[in-house]
């Protein structure tokens, strides 16, 4: 674990690069509204292309999967529809894209019945953008999955880590060959709580798998802030060496991933897991989106986050990268259940030549008394914000116990009644802002 993200912050607006280095716009608006679609992008001679394929509409009910595909044209910013994912089960949601070389393809997801019981699928859809049809599907996966970790290595071969098959969290890592259209078993990731999840997301810089969030296998599906490496034996690429870490910046769920240069990114998402109808699988009610960027630096093996320079999206199944920090997110869910139509490109310009800006721990957030017993109190009124922020109690190991909203005028009580004494982190967020502290159970 690296001392630098844990007793430092690495939250806060703006994050300053010279000029601002971070930018938003929203293009023409998807021909529906859709979330947990899976999203690709394709580039064809001058022109790029993005793809949706399946999702959920706005029901955000048993009967709202379905399979309808669509395809954006960037140069002249409009949309068309293209012929259904073809899958004689039925709608389905949570599965994956991918392209290689100039071909797509369409791992998994699952299907709702009528009574809201899911099946995963084993299939694989391959997509032709040259001719705009579907191709034979591939051999079918050995193990059904959905909501799965999905990378591809070299523009040769395609990654399915962990995600959910039909009855629990799986540690399998599922090799796909397309230029032999054939599966294999690569070494599996821990059999721990930590490494088996869905929702989680990642991508490959250079040799390497990086997977962050995503839900656990345990009681209400907890959050997950273990982060994983994955290092691809070039010479025998389903041999790989996993390692992982408790990194409280790693925290989330269904969140985009993509890469800047030789930097990870994870876009959006949400800090608690949620069913497909945006409710917490927890019972804590209703789940909300972070407009929240993190960045992990493969070089110096640091984690940041940057809050408030992008608008809040969660329910994330792919991230279409332009190239030249240029990326679009299609459909997804905004706050109040509202499913999107939205496509929303993120221009980034810089996120290397300056550290981020600190908030002032020791002027601005105070908690005391700290160590504490029973409580402690949390002082913000020092911050001048008018915005809405809530706080999250993690152990040790990163994990989230309790969390709450956070009122800025008044001193606010958390109770640490019932935790075994011991050292804990504070993790706090707001719009133009954030702190990771230290909290001491004596």
């Amino acid at each position: 674990m690296h001392k630098l993200s844990l007793l430092l912050l690495l939250v806060c607006l703006p994050w300053l690069v010279g000029a601002q280095s971070i930018s938003w716009e929203y293009l023409a608006p998807m021909p529906e509204k859709v979330t947990n679609n899976a999203v690709t992008s394709v580039t064809i001679g001058e022109e790029t292309y993005l793809y949706s394929f399946a999702g959920i509409d706005t029901t955000l009910d048993c009967n709202g999967d379905h399979l309808r595909a669509y395809r954006y044209t960037l140069s002249s910013n409009s949309w068309d529809t293209i012929p259904d994912l073809p899958d004689p089960n039925g709608g389905k949601i949570a599965a994956s894209a991918n392209t290689i070389g100039d071909k797509i393809y369409i791992v998994g997801g699952y299907h709702l019945a009528p009574d809201c019981s899911e099946t995963s699928s084993n299939r694989i859809h391959i997509f032709d953008p040259l001719t705009n049809t579907y191709l034979e599907d591939g051999r079918n996966l050995a193990v059904p999955i959905d909501d799965q970790v999905q990378v591809v290595w070299r523009d040769s071969l395609l990654y399915v880590v962990t995600g959910w098959s039909n009855t629990t969290n799986v540690s399998n890592v599922q090799l796909y060959n397309p230029t032999f259209n054939l599966w294999q078993q690569a070494t599996a990731v821990g059999t721990g709580a930590n490494w088996r999840v869905f929702g989680a997301s990642g991508v490959i810089v250079g040799d390497t798998i990086y997977y962050a969030g995503g839900a656990r296998p345990n009681f209400g599906f907890p959050a997950s802030s273990f982060f994983r490496k994955g290092y691809i034996n070039p010479e025998n690429p389903a041999e790989i060496t996993w390692e992982g870490t408790s990194e409280p910046l790693a925290l989330g769920y269904r969140m985009g991933a993509a890469t800047f240069g030789e930097q990870a990114l994870w876009i959006g998402g949400s800090d608690n897991t949620y069913n497909f109808d945006a409710i917490a699988y927890d019972g804590s009610g209703l789940i909300n989106p972070l407009d929240r960027i993190g960045v992990y630096e493969p070089a110096t093996g640091t984690w940041a986050e940057i809050f408030g320079f992008i608008p809040a999206i969660m329910d994330l199944r792919g991230v279409a990268e332009l190239g030249n920090g240029e990326y679009l997110i299609a459909g997804g869910m905004l706050a109040n259940q509202e499913v999107t139509d939205q496509l929303l490109k993120i221009s980034i310009s810089d996120l290397t030549s300056t550290d981020p800006l600190f908030v002032d721990a020791e002027e601005q957030v105070h908690l005391f008394p700290n160590p504490a017993r029973e409580q402690f109190w949390l002082d913000l009124q020092a911050i001048n914000t008018t915005s809405s922020a809530h706080w999250m109690l993690l152990n040790s190991l990163g994990e989230t116990i309790k969390m709450g909203k956070v009122d800025f005028t008044v001193n606010n009580p958390i109770s640490l009644q019932g935790l075994p004494v011991g050292q804990y982190w504070l993790r706090l967020e707001w719009s133009q802002g954030g702190q990771l502290l230290p909290v001491i159970k004596s």
